[in-house]
């Protein structure tokens, strides 16, 4: 049995991680708000980008001058899967379910006989990849050092990625984030860049005339990069709510583990003492009837 002064010791101890992960806990709560506020802001615009796209993309339809980001490379073979990870841990499953969520999805391809190759974003995935996927690792981009990660990080990958397309590095690709629910639900998400997934439930058109200057193929050669940009923008922005949810929930639960830590030792402390005092009881009295 541990001694007094052990219990004690380590009563101290958990004190003072409580008071760490309570302070955490404010920290993430107070952070979730403009991260929550940013995520939902971009959402509107994002959807509606994608909604542009998809209606110019069912006039365009498989025309020979259709951009090859819409049209693709004409094979599947080589798959590219951005991964967005966070620098930081202490955020419970955050980081764990979106590298699952992308190991899932290669694997899946793999089996398929596909080759899958890997852009990584954030620290915090890089070592289960690495072990799962050796040498499959073609890209990680830095974020240490960035306090608020936003659009110009969101251009600079998309830059990338757009680049390694048009190198013929692959030939479709993937991103996977956290999607933000609520503070205690975060979803991770995996949905398709490149090539532009084709339209999905697209509204019929009214029958009008509709003139487009420039013709559809321009205006989407413009909008089809910028599509890629802000869909990694908007991965980016949820990340950063997700991130803040799940560390919140997670410092919380600390705390009250904790808490619960600390009566149970209080209570063995308290017992301890008690029979310590009374086994020095019984050691007086029998001295004295000695005497």
């Amino acid at each position: 049995m541990a001694s007094l002064k052990e219990l004690k010791g380590r009563i101290g101890s958990v004190k003072s991680t409580q008071k760490i992960t309570k302070a955490k806990k404010m920290v993430a709560a107070a952070k979730l708000r403009r991260a929550q506020a940013a995520a939902e802001a971009a959402r509107p615009y994002a959807e509606r980008l994608e909604g542009v796209v998809a209606s110019l993309a069912s006039k365009v339809g498989g025309s020979d001058s259709a951009p090859q980001l819409l049209a693709g490379t004409g094979k599947s073979d080589t798959h590219l899967l951005v991964v967005l990870n966070s620098d930081r841990g202490l955020a419970g499953a955050f980081n764990s379910n979106i590298v699952r969520a992308a190991r899932d999805k290669a694997l899946d391809l793999q089996a398929q006989g596909k080759k899958v190759l890997f852009f990584l974003v954030g620290r915090k995935g890089r070592p289960v990849i690495a072990r799962l996927f050796a040498g499959q690792i073609v890209e990680q981009y830095e974020t240490t050092g960035i306090r608020d990660i936003g659009f110009a990080q969101a251009q600079d990958i998309a830059a990338k990625v757009m680049e390694m397309y048009e190198a013929g590095a692959f030939d479709v690709a993937h991103l996977f984030y956290s999607k933000f629910r609520s503070a205690l639900l975060q979803e991770a998400t995996g949905q398709q860049l490149i090539p532009v997934p084709a339209p999905v439930d697209v509204p019929a058109s009214s029958g009008a005339a509709v003139e487009y200057e420039p013709d559809e193929e321009a205006i989407l050669a413009d909008l089809l990069p910028r599509n890629i940009t802000i869909q990694i923008f908007k991965g980016l922005l949820e990340n950063a709510a997700s991130e803040q949810g799940a560390s919140m929930t997670a410092m919380d639960n600390a705390t009250r583990n904790a808490g619960d830590l600390i009566n149970k030792l209080t209570i063995i402390y308290n017992r301890t003492r008690q029979a310590a005092i009374t086994t020095e009881l019984i050691e007086i009295i029998a001295g004295a009837e000695a005497l």
